[in-house]
C-alpha cells in the first residue's frame, strides 16, 4: 500500500467511484462483503473498504497471510473485540457491577461518584485494538506510547480482554462477572493502603501496571516530542497523540528532522483527532480542522494523510502503511537517490469525541458523556442501556476474537543498559568544570560504541564549554554547514526549546545521554523531568526498575555567571524543585571544580532510572579536590576541606562560587587565630529528613553525618547556590536552628553585574558570612572585619573594599 492510495481517496476519487470500486470487491468476495457490514459501532465507509483490500493485499503478496480471508477475518474480530472493549470501557466508568451476558443493570449497579475521561477513552479503543491486529497480521510486535495518559481506560480494558495485561492484573481481574466487577470496581476507587499507597493497581493515567507502558501520558505533549527518539533500529512503535496537546507543547513538528533510520526504528504518529479539548474545541479544530493541520505538517516534512477514526481497520491499514513507507523511505535514502529529512508519515484519525456512546461530540463526553449519573437519573439510564447494547458482544464472540488475534511473542523486558565507566583521567590545574566534564563525556563515548548517544542543547554547546563533544557528535542537520560542527546523522539535538531537546534523552532509554543548559532556562524541561522521575520511582516501588542509565541535566551558564544577562538569567529554580522530588530519584549536585564535576557524570552513569541535575560552572575554577577526595565527596554527600570539625564554629559551601567565599571567610579566620571547620555540601538531599524507605537508603551515613556535621558545632554558616530557605528546608538535618544557623544565597537581587557584584548584591559574599558567623557566637562583626569592610555590607561604604579581597591561596 502507499501513500497515493490515500491522496487519491481523499483527492482524485469521486465519491461515486470510490463507492463502485468497493461494491465490486464487495460482490466478488463474500468474506470481505461480511466484513464490509460492520459490527455494533463500527461502521466501514468505503474509503477504509478499498484501503482494506490493498492491505490484505499487500499482506498477501508480503507472505505475511496465505489468503486475503486471513486478513478480513482477523479484521471481523478486530470489529468484536473493539466494541466489547469500549463496552468494558462504559462500565468502567459508570458501573460497579459487569455481567457478561449483556444484561440491563440496575439503578444500584452503578457507581455513587462515575469517573473517567471517557470520551477520550472510547476514542483510543479502535487504535488500540487496531494495533494488537496490526500485530497478529505480521507476526512483529510493536510498542506503543500515548501521550493522552488519561485514555488509559481503553489499554486497560483490551489488555485485559485479550490476555495481555501483566500476569499479576490478569490473576486480580479474573474474566468473569466478578473478577471484571472488582475492575470497574478499582477504577478510580480512590482508597488508600496503610503505607499511604494508592490501593487499587488501576490509575487515572497509564501506570507501571499497564503492560508496554514506558510513559505516563499525564503530562500533554511530550510523547510527541519523545517518540521519534524511543526506538532502536529494528524496532517499532506507535505513538498515539492528541489534537488537544499539540496545542499545549509545541515542538513535536520537528520530528521529522531528526529521524535517520541508521539509529532510529520505525515510528508511527496516530493523532486522535476528536476536535475537543475540555470545554470548548481544539485549536486545529478552529484553524480549519485536518485540511489545515495536513498543510501545517506537510511544511514541516511529514507525510500527513487522514483516516477515519471511528474504525478499527482503517488504524491498521494505517500503520502498516507508514511503516512500509518510512521503510521504502529508508532505502531511497542508503541508495543515493534521496536524502533526509524523508517525508515522515503522520496519520490523523478524524473522530468525534466519544463516538460509540450517547453524549459523543459534546463537552460532556469528555469526562461523562451521558451528563447525569444513571444511578440517580432514569434518563441517563436508559442512554446507558441503549449504548450499552450497541457495544454487547457475547462471551463466545468476544473470546473467539481474541483468540483469532493472537500475538506474536513479545520481546524480553528491557535489561538494564551496561556502560564501560572508567575513571576520569583526574586534573591538577584550574580548569572549567564543564571542560572537564567535556573531556570525560567524549571519553566515555568512544569506549562505548554500542550505546546511541543523544545531546540535548537548546543554544550554545560552545559557549557552555562543550567543544570536544561537539567536534565529535557534531549538531543533527539536514543541510550540514561546511566547516561547522553539523552533521546528517549527528547525535546532538540543537533546538531554542528546552522542552523538545531534554525529551530527546528521556526517549533514549537504551542509550547514553547528557543535557546542557543554561540554568535559568533549564527550568522549562521541568515538566517533562518530572513524568520521568515520577515514572521511574513508580517502577522501583513495584520491584521492576527502570532500566536507563542516569541522565546528568546539567545547569551551566548558571546564576553567578550571568549577572551581564540581567536576572531573567539569574535563577537556580529547577535545582530547588528538583530537590523537592524524591531524592533518590531526583540528585541535585553542586561540583565544586573538574574533578568533583567528572567524579559526579561517573557516578550518574552507574545509576540506574535517575536524573542528576549538576549545577556546573563553566567559568574557569580552582583545582579544590584530588581525584581520591571527589570520590568521596560523591559517595559521602559532603566532605571536609578545611579545620577541625570539632570546632563550635562551621563554614558549610554549597556551590562553586559559594566555597571560594567561604574560603577567603576562613582565611580571614586562620588569621585572626579562630578555631573553625569548613565543609563543603555536595547533595544537600542526602542530609534531609527522608520521607520513605527509599530516600532513607540513600542519605548520608550516619558516620559521615558525625564526623562532618557533630553535635559539638555551636554556629553554623550556608553560602548556598540557590535561595537560602530552600537549602535549609531539604538540608534539615544540619540546620541547628535560628538561632545557631544562617544561610546566606540568592535573594533574587540582580541584573547586570559581574559574579562579585552579584554576590554583594545578595549578601552572600565571604564578609557577609563572617558578619553572620560572628553575630550568631554573640561577637562584633568588627572583630574579624575591617571598618571599610563592614561599612560596605553595612550598606555604608564601598562594595569593593569587599568585592576586591583576593582570593585565597590553596
Amino acid at each position: 500500500m502507499s501513500l497515493n492510495l490515500y491522496q487519491k481517496l481523499s483527492q482524485q476519487y469521486e465519491q461515486q467511484e470510490v463507492e463502485a470500486e468497493a461494491r465490486q470487491h464487495r460482490e466478488y468476495d463474500p468474506l470481505f462483503a461480511e466484513w464490509a457490514q460492520g459490527c455494533g459501532e463500527v461502521k466501514h465507509t468505503a474509503a477504509t473498504q478499498l484501503q482494506v483490500f490493498e492491505l490484505a493485499t499487500a499482506l498477501l503478496e508480503g507472505g505475511l497471510i496465505t489468503d486475503r480471508a486471513d486478513c478480513y477475518r482477523k479484521l471481523m474480530a478486530l470489529d468484536q473485540l473493539t466494541n466489547q472493549a469500549m463496552w468494558l470501557v462504559v462500565h468502567m466508568t459508570y458501573a460497579k457491577h459487569v455481567f457478561l451476558d449483556g444484561r440491563d443493570l440496575q439503578a444500584d449497579d452503578f457507581k455513587r461518584d462515575p469517573q473517567g475521561h471517557t470520551g477520550g477513552s472510547l476514542n483510543m479503543v479502535p487504535a488500540y485494538a487496531a494495533l494488537l491486529a496490526v500485530n497478529s497480521l505480521t507476526g512483529q510486535h510493536r510498542d506503543w506510547m500515548m501521550g493522552q495518559g488519561h485514555c488509559v481506560a481503553a489499554i486497560d480494558a483490551i489488555q485485559l480482554l485479550t490476555g495481555t495485561a501483566l500476569p499479576e492484573r490478569k490473576k486480580q481481574y479474573p474474566l468473569t462477572d466478578a473478577g471484571l466487577s472488582k475492575f470497574v470496581q478499582d477504577f478510580y476507587n480512590y482508597r488508600v493502603r496503610p503505607d499511604g499507597k494508592p490501593l487499587s493497581p488501576l490509575g487515572s493515567h497509564v501506570n507501571v501496571n499497564t503492560a508496554g507502558a514506558r510513559i505516563e501520558g499525564g503530562y500533554l505533549g511530550f510523547a510527541g516530542l519523545q517518540y521519534v527518539h524511543q526506538p532502536l533500529p529494528g524496532e517499532r512503535l506507535v505513538a498515539f497523540l492528541s489534537d488537544g496537546a499539540f496545542e499545549e507543547q509545541r515542538g513535536s513538528d520537528w520530528a521529522a528532522r531528526w529521524w535517520r533510520a541508521e539509529d532510529s526504528g520505525l515510528v508511527s504518529p496516530i493523532m486522535i483527532a476528536n476536535g475537543r479539548r475540555i470545554d470548548q474545541r481544539t485549536t486545529v479544530a478552529q484553524q480549519g480542522g485536518s485540511e489545515w493541520f495536513m498543510e501545517h505538517l506537510s511544511n514541516q516534512g511529514f507525510a500527513p494523510f487522514v483516516i477515519d477514526g471511528r474504525d478499527p481497520a482503517a488504524f491498521v491499514c494505517a500503520m502498516y502503511f507508514m511503516e512500509q513507507h518510512l521503510s521504502h523511505a529508508a532505502e531511497t535514502v542508503s541508495s543515493g537517490a534521496a536524502s533526509y529529512p524523508v517525508p515522515l508519515p503522520y496519520c490523523i484519525a478524524e473522530t468525534v469525541k466519544g463516538y460509540g456512546f450517547p453524549g459523543a461530540g459534546t463537552n460532556a463526553a469528555h469526562g461523562l458523556p451521558l451528563g447525569a449519573n444513571p444511578r440517580l437519573h432514569n434518563e441517563a439510564l436508559g442512554y446507558f442501556h441503549r449504548g450499552a447494547k450497541a457495544l454487547w458482544q457475547s462471551e463466545e464472540q468476544w473470546r473467539a476474537a481474541v483468540a483469532l488475534l493472537n500475538q506474536p511473542k513479545a520481546p524480553l523486558a528491557p535489561v538494564a543498559v551496561t556502560i564501560n565507566r572508567h575513571d576520569p583521567h583526574w586534573l591538577k590545574d584550574s580548569i572549567a568544570p564543564m571542560a572537564a566534564i567535556d573531556g570525560y563525556f567524549t571519553d566515555l563515548v568512544e569506549v562505548n560504541p554500542h550505546l546511541r548517544v543523544r545531546v540535548g542543547n537548546p543554544d550554545e554547546l560552545r559557549s557552555n564549554r562543550m567543544n570536544q563533544t561537539l567536534d565529535l557528535l557534531k549538531h543533527r542537520v539536514t543541510e550540514p554547514e561546511e566547516g561547522v560542527a553539523e552533521a546528517v546523522d549527528g547525535a546532538v539535538i540543537t533546538a531554542l526549546n528546552e522542552e523538545a531537546v531534554v525529551s530527546a534523552c528521556l526517549a533514549n532509554q537504551s542509550g547514553l545521554n547528557m543535557v546542557v543548559s543554561y540554568e535559568a532556562f533549564a527550568t522549562k524541561m521541568l515538566g517533562a523531568l518530572r513524568q520521568s522521575i515520577i515514572f521511574a520511582r513508580h517502577q522501583k516501588e513495584s520491584d521492576d526498575p527502570a532500566p536507563w542509565l542516569g541522565i546528568p541535566v546539567i545547569s551551566t551558564s548558571h546564576v553567578w555567571e550571568n549577572g551581564k544577562n540581567e536576572q531573567s538569567h539569574q535563577d537556580p529554580s529547577l535545582a530547588e524543585s528538583l530537590l523537592g522530588e524524591m531524592a533518590d530519584m531526583a540528585r541535585v549536585v553542586f561540583p565544586a571544580d573538574g574533578n568533583s564535576a567528572m567524579a559526579c557524570v561517573k557516578a550518574c552513569y552507574g545509576d540506574l532510572g535517575t536524573i542528576w541535575n549538576m549545577v556546573v560552572p563553566k567559568s574557569v575554577m580552582p583545582a579544590v579536590f584530588d581525584g581520591k577526595q571527589a570520590a568521596m565527596l560523591v559517595q559521602d554527600g559532603a566532605i571536609c576541606v578545611r579545620g577541625n570539625c570539632a570546632a563550635e564554629l562551621q563554614l558549610v559551601a554549597c556551590g562553586a562560587f559559594q566555597l571560594q567565599q567561604a574560603l577567603k571567610a576562613s582565611d580571614r579566620l586562620k588569621e585572626k587565630g579562630v578555631a573553625h571547620s569548613l565543609i563543603y555540601l555536595l547533595e544537600p538531599g542526602r542530609f534531609r529528613t527522608p520521607r520513605d524507605e527509599y530516600e532513607a537508603a540513600v542519605q548520608a551515613d550516619p558516620s559521615v553525618l558525625d564526623a562532618l556535621f557533630p553535635a559539638r558545632v555551636q554556629q553554623r554558616v550556608f553560602l548556598t547556590h540557590t535561595r537560602p530557605e530552600v537549602l535549609l528546608g531539604h538540608a534539615r538535618m544540619l540546620d541547628l536552628g535560628p538561632k545557631r544557623t544562617v544561610a546566606l544565597g540568592y535573594v533574587n537581587q540582580g541584573g547586570t553585574l559581574d559574579t562579585e557584584a552579584l554576590l554583594f548584591a545578595n549578601r552572600c559574599t565571604w564578609a557577609d558570612a563572617l558578619a553572620a558567623l560572628a553575630r550568631l557566637s554573640e561577637r562584633e562583626p568588627q572583630e574579624w572585619l575591617s571598618a571599610e569592610e563592614w561599612a560596605a555590607i553595612s550598606g555604608d561604604g564601598d562594595p569593593y573594599q569587599v568585592i576586591r579581597h583576593p582570593y585565597p591561596k590553596l
